[in-house]
């Protein structure tokens, strides 16, 4: 892998990290906002859940960032990225409008997150004899 390439690489995968540490910090400081915004959407045991939630964003964002175990917590937060949007972004069960729009976009947006996490658990992404090769 060239500088470039894997300049590249290192700075998509402190982005995709941020993009789970800075939620999940804010999870800490707002917890009992975020029980309440959980358990609006119907979800079970919503302590225990926004606790391994927390645990798995920051923890799994850090490990992103500073490259530790890359394809196993890119395939963990990719699977994280799922849940949370089919329970919290669930556009389909809303009536039209700005707030279903919104939330599809949300859905959307999540499915190309969870998209590069994917190509992340999957190693370089080149299918060629050579693309996991340093």
């Amino acid at each position: 892998m060239d500088v470039i390439q894997k300049t590249l690489f290192v700075t998509g995968r402190v982005l995709l990290a941020l993009y789970f540490i800075v939620p999940g910090t804010m999870k800490i400081v707002n917890f009992d906002g975020t029980a309440g915004y959980m358990a609006e959407h119907g979800v079970m045991l919503v302590p225990v859940f926004l606790v391994l939630t927390i645990l798995i964003q920051v923890g799994g964002g850090v490990c992103l960032a500073i490259g530790y175990r890359v394809r196993e917590i890119a395939f963990l937060l990719a699977g994280l990225v799922l849940v949370i949007s089919l329970v919290m972004h669930d556009f389909w069960t809303m009536p039209g409008g700005i707030e279903r729009a919104h939330e599809m976009q949300n859905f959307i947006k999540n499915m190309g997150i969870m998209a590069g996490l994917l190509v992340l658990s999957g190693g370089s992404g080149d299918l060629s004899p050579a693309g996991d090769r340093p």
